[in-house]
């Protein structure tokens, strides 16, 4: 069987962009946490399935609750970087991109006691023409990406990206990627790797994503935020179509967790590189 990638994007349930003009980041500190709740939820999953996965945290959160790196490293799973703040990698210059990676990996590594080697970017902001950020990404030490999305969307996506891990030949040297999993059907390529994919789409698409990619002899990326298993969080004051988006479908992310884990064998990318070397 092929192993496949389960990863986690650890931030609150405030980080997403369709909220910045409702709580903008000078009102962080005063939001409800949430963030160690929802994420003990998916540990204990993971744990009655026997899966490790690969976490991508918010420097910001690791901070603010300094128990919950070391607690997701003791059971086993690899640490990875979301950026420090969360924000869009196509809203910065060079030189702040590379504060975000380096700041999120000195306190991840330091409260993990194990390397940071992967990224992964907010709303999967690296896009054509942004290659930029994978030389950023070398020179602090990352050994691979997780940020893009092999479709076409107005907000985000690369379309151009092949759907499976590959090799970047870049000039400050070569660096992994691992890209989101996608179904193709029709010419197509349908987004099938979790998230609001998992909570709206039929279960059915997501499963033929990742039939798919054992088929061609290839690991397909699922996805999750722990805001995603926590159906008890505050909602905020923003458009029918942006909490529908959001908030629809939050009751039985779990369950659909579940039922992937149960068909499908998962483990971390660490796993991967470590059996490729």
């Amino acid at each position: 069987m092929v192993t496949h990638f389960f990863s986690v994007d650890v931030e609150e349930h405030f980080h997403a962009h369709v909220f910045e003009r409702v709580v903008p980041q000078s009102a962080w500190p005063a939001q409800p946490s949430r963030v160690e709740q929802a994420t003990g939820v998916l540990l204990d999953l993971l744990a009655r399935h026997g899966v490790q996965g690969t976490f991508f945290v918010l420097g910001w959160v690791a901070e603010r609750v300094p128990g919950l790196v070391p607690r997701i490293s003791a059971a086993g799973h690899e640490i990875g970087s979301h950026s420090w703040s969360h924000p869009k990698i196509s809203r910065l210059t060079p030189d702040q991109f590379r504060e975000e990676l380096r700041s999120s990996k000195a306190i991840l590594e330091s409260q993990s006691g194990q390397p940071v080697l992967g990224f992964r970017a907010p709303s999967f902001s690296i896009r054509p023409g942004m290659e930029w950020a994978f030389d950023v990404l070398l020179e602090e030490g990352y050994r691979y990406d997780s940020s893009l999305f092999p479709i076409r969307r107005p907000d985000y996506g690369y379309p151009s990206a092949p759907p499976m891990p590959h090799l970047l030949q870049r000039p400050a040297g070569p660096l992994h990627e691992f890209p989101m999993a996608t179904l193709s059907f029709g010419g197509q390529r349908l987004p099938a790797a979790g998230g609001a994919y998992l909570r709206h789409f039929p279960l059915g698409v997501i499963r033929a994503a990742f039939r798919q990619a054992e088929t061609n002899g290839q690991p397909g990326m699922l996805y999750v935020h722990p805001w995603e298993v926590d159906p008890g969080q505050p909602r905020l004051p923003v458009s029918l179509v942006t909490r529908w988006r959001h908030y629809g479908g939050i009751g039985r992310t779990l369950s659909r967790l579940d039922a992937m884990l149960s068909q499908f064998r998962f483990g971390p990318v660490r796993a991967w590189l470590e059996a490729a070397a």
